[in-house]
């Protein structure tokens, strides 16, 4: 490519000072992108009259993915050549899967525990000899006050994984808020 041509004239720039540039631009479109994804995909939840901090999780993750898959594309046209794209997912899969297995189950099972609402704050549950009011659900741990008086906090996994007995005072033709 050239930069100016002036009198017949040219004067040449590498391919490689367009690079730097390309991946900038292209990170910031994918930051926007991922923005209004973010936004349209939270309001989605939303409508489905989510929890306040489902939403904003819900929101976050779909930032970040939208954003890392945005950068692995970019390095991917970057380098000129697809295998960086798939290199960098396939890296970002085996980490996550292998490095922070634990944490993200529990975040899972918090937004299955969430999502599906059989525990909610003030219902008494009783798992694993231990029992007490349940005083916060949130992702990944739930807060139970014990008989005690002691917070006793819970990784969801736990809750989600294990029997749970829900002793709750609600009527069983009331609706779940």
């Amino acid at each position: 490519m050239t930069l100016a041509s002036i009198g017949g004239w040219s004067v040449p720039v590498p391919d490689f000072v367009y690079y730097p540039v390309v991946v900038v631009v292209a990170v910031a479109a994918t930051y926007v992108v991922a923005r209004i994804v973010a936004r349209f995909v939270g309001e989605k939840v939303r409508e489905q009259h989510m929890r306040a901090e489902m939403v904003v999780v819900t929101r976050r993750v779909v930032t970040a993915g939208v954003i890392v898959l945005g950068v692995f594309l970019a390095l991917g046209w970057a380098a000129q050549n697809a295998n960086v794209t798939l290199f960098g997912l396939l890296l970002a899969t085996v980490v996550a899967a292998l490095g922070v297995q634990q944490l993200l189950q529990d975040y899972v099972s918090g937004y299955y525990v969430l999502l599906e609402r059989h525990i909610r704050i003030g219902d008494r549950i009783t798992f694993d000899e231990q029992s007490g009011t349940v005083t916060d659900v949130r992702l990944r741990v739930t807060l139970i006050k014990s008989d005690a008086g002691d917070l006793i906090v819970v990784p969801n996994s736990e809750l989600f994984t294990k029997a749970v007995t829900v002793h709750t005072t609600r009527s069983t033709t009331e609706p779940p808020k």
